[in-house]
């Protein structure tokens, strides 16, 4: 039977008159940006680049085959595939969720939450049989007051212990989110400046002057008509105006024409806040096909390869004894990432194997092949000679 800690009924008590990050988020009642403009996680999402920076290191991560490792005394490293940790990074973490929806979450609360992504590590007899990501509401981390950088972390209001808590943080104890609020907070400017816009809010298509003294109810009657006859589905047709009036369209002015480029400047900033080349936000304007090829390698060096180190060592420390944790990790396989294309493997292939650093049957493992008879010789194929028939020669032959 699984142990999962019940909840409690005495909760942590919050005051209304000091509200702390989690109660002003969750009211959404944080400190207005620059641009006049709460940002939480909630409406920063709704920007398509912050989404698609989240999205883009989140699913990368999650989608990468994970394995543990144990190193023997020899120096070498050993997979243990009937690990429990191994078992349940590769299957399912618990009953409703599967590895990859796991890993994904658990990045992605790291991107946007300044606590970090937290789960609780479930065990029997000292194995970990279940990870759980429970909602930032009810497992959080709170920084102790030694000043060391540890953390307390209560479930449902009771003190866990630190060994059964898996936490990835973000640099600087602050998620990128919160790091690029004000970036993020004059794209929603602009997100919805455009659709005032665009719904003939922010700017009148022109000004109808009635010259001479004319009542507040003859001006209404007026714009009354003028809608009647003009708007709407009518719009664009030719304005026939009775007495004495005047029409004065309202042209874009230099400011509004520069909205394209502001926009695309915001995209810029939230692809740096979150280390993301901005062609993978779908920022095409500039990519060619060398330099995207060069923004995919700095993707994986830059960005993702410091969140795969962190999530390798937070799932290390949560999910091995103390004996194992000298001698086991957990091991995120990069060879997916960084996988070519099929000929470009195969010219690969072919030099490594000429020039005897693999064999047959090693290149064919890579493609997850299963190895055939005489494919364990080092030789070049393209040739007569074999490594093994030159071992075998006798000696001063």
């Amino acid at each position: 039977m699984l142990d999962r800690p019940a909840p409690l009924l005495s909760y942590q008590r919050k005051s209304l008159s000091t509200p702390d990050a989690e109660l002003l988020t969750l009211f959404g009642a944080g400190a207005p940006t620059a641009a006049g403009v709460t940002v939480s996680p909630g409406n920063a999402l709704t920007v398509p680049a912050v989404a698609c920076a989240v999205l883009a290191i989140s699913e990368a991560a999650a989608s990468l085959d994970v394995k543990v490792f144990r190193r023997e005394a020899s120096g070498a490293d050993t997979e243990i595939p009937d690990h429990p940790a191994a078992t349940l990074l590769r299957d399912a973490v618990n009953d409703w969720t599967d590895s990859f929806t796991f890993l994904r979450d658990l990045v992605a609360q790291a991107l946007i939450y300044d606590q970090g992504g937290l789960a609780w590590v479930n065990r029997v007899n000292g194995r970990p049989v279940e990870l759980i990501a429970y909602d930032s509401s009810h497992l959080t981390a709170q920084r102790h007051e030694d000043g060391t950088g540890a953390c307390r972390y209560f479930l449902n209001g009771r003190e866990m212990p630190p060994a059964d808590i898996v936490h990835l943080r973000s640099p600087f104890g602050r998620s990128p989110l919160s790091l690029a609020r004000e970036s993020i907070g004059l794209a929603l400017t602009l997100d919805a400046h455009a659709a005032r816009l665009f719904g003939n809010g922010a700017r009148p298509s022109g000004v109808l002057t009635v010259k001479g003294k004319t009542s507040p109810d003859a001006v209404r009657k007026i714009r009354e008509a003028w809608h009647l006859a003009h708007g709407g589905a009518n719009s664009g047709k030719t304005a026939i105006v009775e007495g004495e009036t005047e029409y004065v369209s309202l042209t874009m002015s230099s400011v509004d024409a520069q909205f394209l480029e502001l926009t695309r400047f915001q995209v810029l900033q939230i692809a740096r806040a979150f280390r993301v080349p901005v062609t993978m936000l779908q920022d095409l304007e500039r990519a060619t096909w060398s330099n995207s090829e060069q923004m995919g390698r700095e993707f994986l060096v830059y960005c993702l390869e410091p969140w795969l180190r962190a999530l390798e060592g937070c799932l290390r420390r949560a999910l091995f004894t103390a004996e194992e944790f000298a001698t086991h990790r957990v091991v995120f396989d990069r060879d997916d990432l960084t996988r070519a294309d099929i000929g470009a493997r195969a010219t690969a292939y072919s030099s490594l194997i000429a020039s005897g650093v693999l064999n047959a049957n090693e290149a064919r493992g890579w493609e997850g092949l299963p190895a055939r008879d005489g494919g364990d010789e080092f030789g070049n194929p393209f040739t007569t000679s074999a490594t093994s028939a030159v071992a075998a020669a006798p000696q001063g032959a």
